[in-house]
């Protein structure tokens, strides 16, 4: 009665600790969200449990172990790449941090798992405005001179206006600034569209890489490039 009632313990607590856990997920409306992050907790608790209680004279470290392999594939299923973009690596790595709190549990290591259960809380939360300010450093480190972009889509002449607006919406989303927008006909009969933008805060070039990936997908676009004016490095 008193095995099982610790075993019982044992389950609880990594629900309850995954469900907090979940709480900050669910209220980004993250794909995995609270029930998601409390059900990797169980199982791993479980899982956990059945290795210590289930097998007379079995190496509990062997089903612990295949718990960190197995949540890589049910994290695999929450990443998505969107263009040039990869998203949801932050919501796999807080179910496999979820499965590995349940595993504490399991093994009837409270402190640690409320600790760890604290850390990633802190890590979602604090560290999610920190993350902000340093993504803001361009990449290369060396300075955050302005940097000049070109950025050319080439259309049919029917569809030059539906462009425009594409590109506008596409490119002002960031902090770059639009400074000019034209079209001129290109020999086979399309028209290129042409917009001068300028970054006040140092080169950002995956801004001009999400455009590139918005306008790729629209059927009425044969091609898009970009550039850095002032290095005249090109980007196709």
């Amino acid at each position: 009665m008193h095995m099982t009632l610790d075993m019982m313990l044992r389950v609880l607590a990594g629900a309850g600790l995954g469900t907090l856990i979940g709480l900050e997920r669910q209220y980004r409306a993250r794909m995995a969200g609270l029930r998601t992050n409390s059900l990797v907790a169980v199982g791993s608790a479980l899982f956990v449990v059945l290795s210590a209680e289930g097998f007379v004279g079995g190496d509990p470290t062997r089903v612990a172990a295949q718990i960190v392999s197995g949540i890589g594939f049910l994290g695999a299923g929450v990443i998505l790449r969107d263009g040039l973009t990869v998203r949801g690596l932050n919501t796999a790595a807080t179910l496999w941090c979820s499965a590995a709190v349940g595993a504490l549990a399991g093994a009837g290591l409270y402190v640690a798992a409320a600790f760890g259960t604290a850390v990633v809380i802190v890590v979602n939360t604090v560290l999610r405005s920190v993350g902000r300010v340093v993504d803001r450093v361009p990449d290369s480190g060396a300075s955050e001179d302005p940097a000049e972009y070109e950025f050319v889509a080439v259309t049919r002449d029917e569809s030059e206006a539906h462009v425009r607006v594409m590109l506008v919406q596409a490119l002002t989303r960031s902090h770059l600034h639009l400074q000019a927008i034209g079209s001129r006909n290109t020999e086979d009969g399309a028209v290129a569209v042409r917009a001068t933008l300028v970054s006040d805060e140092g080169r950002d070039d995956r801004a001009m890489e999400s455009a590139v990936s918005q306008l790729s997908l629209e059927p009425a676009v044969t091609s898009v490039r970009w550039r850095v004016v002032d290095h005249e490095r090109h980007t196709d």
